[in-house]
């Protein structure tokens, strides 16, 4: 819903509110209008201080996260927020200001603050019915997002299948006529085949085994270093047990492939750094590169773009990604917890 929209709602609700309120109180006991007036000022700004304390900050911070002691503790603190405004404007202000209260002089403040905590409650129970009304028309619409570009994502897969496997059927014709000339190149196009073959397996689960996805990794290190022979400088350490693990298919190789392209690989004092590291079921994998200051596109691309997404409904609440350029050296960290 348009935040546009969601005030001219609410404006419009609380102008029915008041209005209807005012006149029900006006015709049951006519008030001299100036006093009236300022009772309902503070009556309805208290109100309203509590709604959307409840509405735009205990709610969607707590309740959404299912925070139920942070909940608990705001929800006891709102009607004493109401009563305290309330007495604060009419028992206090208004005496110094205009010369008259809304209860008597003797009023103690006990008495005031038990009087006045139950009117609360409605104001609370709407506007978590109104906040859950719109939670749930916003859940709505995320899923019909989510269910639209998994459609989307479905046929470009569809659509991109007869290619993949020409490709992968041409690279293993190649490799049989590349052997007996050259087995380094031979050897280079059985790798890119192996590495096609893992891109167009498909799981159920759109998982794979970590080995697998570190192997292909490595794959891809080689392919990349075959371009640039002796001058490709990349430490690539893996630590800890990945055997046994399961992680999605294709979630690293983003961070590796940009740092190949926007990095400097041919210096030996400043090699690209990857390291994965398995602390019992947190996977961490760590890439970094100096930033190639000669190439013109600076950029990060559409890989670590999709790579965010992916990892937003892969992990959602399982995964924290840190990629941060300090001067001369591009950092990107992820850990998957839970794997």
């Amino acid at each position: 819903m348009k935040k546009s929209r969601t005030l001219l709602y609410h404006l419009a609700a609380w102008g029915l509110y008041i209005g209807y309120s005012y006149l029900e109180a006006y015709i049951s006991k006519p008030t001299p209008f100036t006093w009236m007036y300022l009772l309902f000022l503070t009556y309805f700004t208290s109100l309203a201080l509590t709604f959307y304390f409840c509405y735009s900050f205990v709610y969607p911070r707590f309740l959404k996260r299912e925070k139920v002691i942070p909940l608990v503790l705001c929800l006891v603190f709102a009607p004493f927020l109401f009563a305290f405004t309330r007495y604060f404007l009419e028992e206090m202000m208004y005496p110094v200001l205009f010369g008259f209260r809304n209860y008597g002089a003797d009023t103690t403040f006990s008495y005031y603050l038990t009087d006045n905590l139950f009117r609360a409650f409605p104001m609370m129970a709407i506007s978590a019915v109104v906040w859950n009304v719109q939670d749930a028309f916003r859940k709505e619409k995320e899923y019909k997002i989510l269910r639209a570009e998994k459609t989307q994502a479905e046929l470009a897969f569809l659509k991109s299948q007869v290619n993949p496997h020409f490709l992968y059927n041409t690279l293993n014709y190649m490799y049989a006529q590349a052997y007996p000339v050259s087995e380094k190149l031979a050897d280079a196009i059985l790798k890119l085949s192996d590495m096609m073959r893992y891109m167009l397996h498909d799981n159920p689960d759109g998982k794979v085994e970590l080995q697998k996805e570190v192997e292909y990794l490595r794959s891809f290190i080689h392919i990349f270093r075959l371009r640039f022979e002796d001058n490709f400088f990349v430490d690539f350490q893996v630590d800890g047990h990945v055997d046994g693990q399961r992680v999605a298919s294709l979630v690293l190789i983003p961070f590796v492939e940009n740092a190949f392209k926007h990095g400097v690989v041919n210096d030996p004092a400043n090699p690209v750094q990857i390291r994965l590291q398995m602390v019992g079921k947190d996977l961490r994998f760590e890439v970094r590169n100096r930033i190639n200051r000669q190439e013109k596109d600076h950029s990060t691309g559409i890989g670590l773009v999709n790579i965010k997404r992916r990892l937003e409904l892969l992990y959602p609440n399982q995964h924290q990604l840190t990629i941060s350029n300090g001067g001369a050296t591009h950092e990107a960290r992820l850990e998957l917890r839970n794997l």
